[in-house]
């Protein structure tokens, strides 16, 4: 046996480094590590970096701060499976943290990420990858980022990965990105719904919750809900509210259920099967308030179609939201306030909630919460609109005092929806008076100086339901409610700029009012919006209409146009034609304006400011005063009386007795006068004249308080003493007519021939007057010489006091006439057989008296002046 002998063990080749173990215990060593090329090293620095990222987020930052997240983007897509395992899991912790997406986003590893959802890829790389990318997704671009690299269908494919936790983080990324309507529309065409609906049955209810979630969001859009119904996905949505045990996913379920009743199909289906009466019996008896809330939210969406509201009311929806009001949750209430809204667009329905539902509104009215009574005045209002009967109810229920009390409320919507429930109301007398009682007017002021468009809308509409009556004006003009009104007719939305011309419209019913809105510059600021072509409506043209009819001076010049319901009283003047957007001076800065070769002003003023003798008192009295004030009154209607205008004849018993009485004292000493004295000489007559017309101006002019008054008149209040003496006792309207035509005639020079126009010499009789008056400014009486526009001011003056309806109009060239609406006898109305009226012009320069029937306007206007 040979001897043995020993192997000696081969030294290791002087180009391999020897294998060396370290023990790190710096992060920053190890970050180090990530850019070894050993794959085995690469590996555990991975390991161990996931490890201390988990323990928290300052250590998140931390590596952060070593510059560990670059190069392990580089791994996600190296060779080694460990590796690019390792760094996926890293990357699904990091992604957390914000600054870390920031950089992320910023390196573009979105695309390696997606990579690793392929199919052939681990268990765990889908987990950690697709968390990854849930973590991004919540932020905006991210899901850009995603969506653009093909994200989606990979993410859906992973929904039926037999690991929940790959379910659960792609559904919560899918969830993220459906939020925007590009991914929304694509998940259709990837056929998502199935696979969605099949984590309905999952086992853990974080997936349920994010399935419904996502069900939630994407069945906004009506595809998806045709999918979504397609697929029996109603069926697991009501054995999902069925199962008390999944009492935490019925909020989430009954969003969804309230999308898909907006369509039509579904309703009816769901109807079919029973589900509708499961869900309002469902509502009803849940003890959850939020379930409650969710399902009158339903309820409210699926009521905006016509259909759903009819099978809803079929289902008898009304009992379960009446129910819904007692709850003890604030916003149980309010959702179901507003279901109530919607439904009131069901006739049925409004009918229903009259003796149930109106009461317990009103009582929510009364709530400390501000969202609760804005929902419930927002169902009262709704349920009044063009419902008298459940106006009167609201009323009955005591609800004027709490809706009055809302108009307080700190929040726009209960103030606009509370004033919408008064105006419905006040469109009924009674409950108008009701509301006038109840200091609406002192109420309203606050909302019409809201900054709110809607809300300064509906106050300025409540305003023009409610101040229909003096007392109500009044009211409000003592409150000083006129002035916010005013300022919102300079608003640039148009429906306040509408609501705003239509109540000052109404409060200009009454003189004092209308004076109070000029002097606030309401007739300026109108004017204005009505020169405006966009700006203007049909309101604000009523408004100035209406206002203008309180200053018939403005209005006749700048319309050359005064109806027969325009009635000409004391202290009217005719400055002539002015152009839109000029003002016209007041009478009293015209009175104190020199003489100039300016048009005359024609002043109508039949008060005369001179105390009469004491002897005279009684006759005057009998004849002429009570005589104006009852022909004036057969022109009015009762609402005009209550409103009479400056210097009518109703306004004249404010005056001393002795103040009427001098006009015919005098003006009848003054014609005695003249018939004695033709024979005198033309100096005498001229100086007598001139003593006659100068006319103090003021009142009390020896004390320190001195009153301006107009130019009296004593000739024209001799005119109006005769002419209601002479021919208001005709029974005939046109003799009356004829008589009063042939006496202004008279009165302004006679009858005068086209030919002999040219000869009447007016314009220098009219400058003499300016000169003895030492102003533009001429009373109506003292114009003997007068032509077309003299003749039928002075026709429309006295007709007026007499009660003989006529318009005055304006023409071109100095013309001017006056047009009357007379009965032919010759042709038969279709109604009740009575003469059909018609429309004549009075002759008062050529034929005083004669008739002219209009037929053709231009031609016979032409013909005749």
């Amino acid at each position: 046996m040979g001897k043995k002998i020993k192997k000696e063990v081969e030294p290791p080749p002087k180009d391999v480094f020897d294998p060396l173990m370290i023990e790190s215990k710096k992060a920053a060593t190890v970050v180090l590590m990530l850019r070894s090329p050993e794959e085995e090293i690469l590996a555990k620095a991975c390991e161990a970096i996931y490890k201390f990222a988990l323990k928290g987020e300052e250590n998140k930052a931390t590596l952060l701060e070593l510059g560990a997240v670059e190069p392990l983007t580089k791994l996600l897509t190296h060779e080694d499976k460990i590796v690019r395992r390792n760094a996926t899991m890293i990357f699904g912790i990091l992604a957390s943290n914000n600054d870390v997406k920031k950089l992320l986003r910023e390196l573009d590893v979105m695309n390696s990420v997606i990579a690793q959802l392929a199919p052939e890829e681990e268990v765990v790389i889908h987990e950690f990858a697709s968390l990854c990318l849930a973590n991004m997704s919540a932020e905006y671009t991210s899901k850009v980022q995603i969506f653009e690299h093909g994200g989606l269908e990979p993410l859906i494919r992973l929904l039926s990965s037999p690991d929940p936790d790959v379910k659960k983080n792609s559904m919560e990324c899918i969830y993220n990105l459906v939020q925007d309507f590009q991914c929304r529309t694509t998940l259709q065409e990837l056929n998502a719904i199935p696979p969605i609906l099949e984590l309905l049955k999952s086992e853990y209810p974080v997936i349920q919750l994010l399935a419904l979630k996502t069900l939630g969001v994407i069945t906004n859009d009506k595809e998806s809900r045709t999918m979504l119904r397609d697929n029996q996905g109603l069926d697991h949505l009501i054995k999902i509210l069925e199962t008390k045990e999944l009492n935490d996913l019925h909020i989430e379920a009954l969003a969804v259920i309230a999308n898909c009743l907006e369509d039509m199909d579904t309703m009816v289906q769901i109807q079919q099967t029973g589900g509708l009466k499961k869900l309002l019996s469902f509502a009803e008896n849940s003890t959850i308030p939020d379930i409650q809330k969710n399902a009158a939210k339903a309820i409210t969406k699926a009521a905006y179609d016509p259909e759903n509201r009819k099978l809803f009311h079929e289902q008898e929806v009304e009992k379960c939201l009446v129910a819904l009001l007692g709850s003890e949750n604030d916003g149980t209430k309010i959702a179901a306030s507003q279901a109530i809204s919607a439904m009131c667009e069901n006739s049925g329905s409004k009918d229903f909630f009259n003796n149930q539902g109106i009461p317990q509104l009103i009582q929510l009215l009364k709530s400390d919460n501000e969202e609760v009574r804005e929902a419930a005045a927002l169902a009262l209002a709704n349920l009044t609109t063009c419902n008298p009967a459940n106006a009167n109810a609201a009323a009955e229920a005591d609800g004027i005092d709490p809706l009055i009390n809302v108009l307080s409320s700190k929040r726009d919507g209960a103030i606009a929806n509370a004033a919408t429930v008064l105006t419905n109301m006040a469109m009924q007398e009674p409950l108008r008076l009701n509301i006038q009682n109840h200091d609406i007017m002192h109420a309203i002021i606050s909302p019409l100086r809201s900054a709110n468009t809607v809300v300064q809308s509906k106050a300025a509409l409540a305003v023009a339901a409610t101040a229909c009556d003096v007392e109500a004006r009044t009211e409000l003009r003592n409150s000083g409610g006129l002035e916010p009104l005013v300022e919102l007719l300079r608003s640039k939305n148009d429906e306040v700029r509408k609501h705003a011309s239509w109540a000052v419209m109404v409060c200009a019913g009454d003189e004092l009012t209308a004076n109070e809105l000029c002097r606030l510059g309401a007739l300026d600021i109108l004017e204005e919006v009505n020169l405006s072509g966009t700006r203007r409506n049909k309101f604000s043209e009523a408004a100035y209409n209406k206002l203008l009819n309180n200053n018939l001076s403005l209005k006749y010049s700048q319309t050359g146009y005064l109806s027969s319901s325009n009635i000409i009283n004391d202290g009217f003047y005719d400055y002539g034609r002015i152009n839109p957007g000029t003002k016209l001076l007041p009478l009293k800065e015209l009175c104190l304006q020199e003489p100039s070769d300016l048009r005359a002003v024609l002043l109508i003023n039949s008060k005369s400011d001179v105390s009469p003798p004491s002897s005279m008192e009684d006759k005057s009295d009998v004849g002429y005063g009570r005589s104006i004030s009852s022909s004036s009154s057969l022109r009015r209607s009762s609402k005009e009386k209550t409103n009479a205008g400056f210097g009518s004849p109703i306004e004249d018993k404010s005056e001393p007795a002795s103040g009427r009485n001098t006009v015919v004292s005098k003006s009848a000493t003054k014609e005695k006068g003249w018939r004695k004295g033709r024979g005198k000489k033309e100096e005498e007559k001229v100086k007598e004249e001139e003593e006659v017309m100068v006319v103090p101006k003021f009142v009390g002019e020896g004390s320190s308080d001195k009153e301006w008054c107009p130019p009296s008149d004593p000739d024209f209040s001799m005119y109006v003493y005769e002419v209601t003496k002479s021919i208001l006792p005709i029974t005939n309207i046109k003799e009356q007519i004829e008589v009063l035509a042939k006496y202004v005639a008279e009165k302004m020079g006679g009858k005068i021939t086209k030919e002999k126009i040219p000869d009447f010499s007016w314009e220098l009789h009219i400058s003499e007057l300016k000169f003895q008056l030492k102003s533009n400014v001429i009373p109506i009486g003292h114009v003997k010489k007068g032509i077309f526009y003299h003749r039928a001011l002075l026709f429309k003056a006295l007709a007026d006091r007499i009660g003989i309806g006529c318009s005055l109009v304006r023409g071109e060239y100095g013309r001017a006439w006056n047009e009357v609406m007379l009965q032919n006898e010759s042709r038969k109305g279709v109604i009740g057989g009575l003469p059909a009226p018609e429309v004549y012009v009075v002759d008062l320069m050529f034929h005083p008296g004669g008739l002219m029937k209009l037929r053709s306007r231009e031609a016979d206007l032409y013909r005749f002046l």
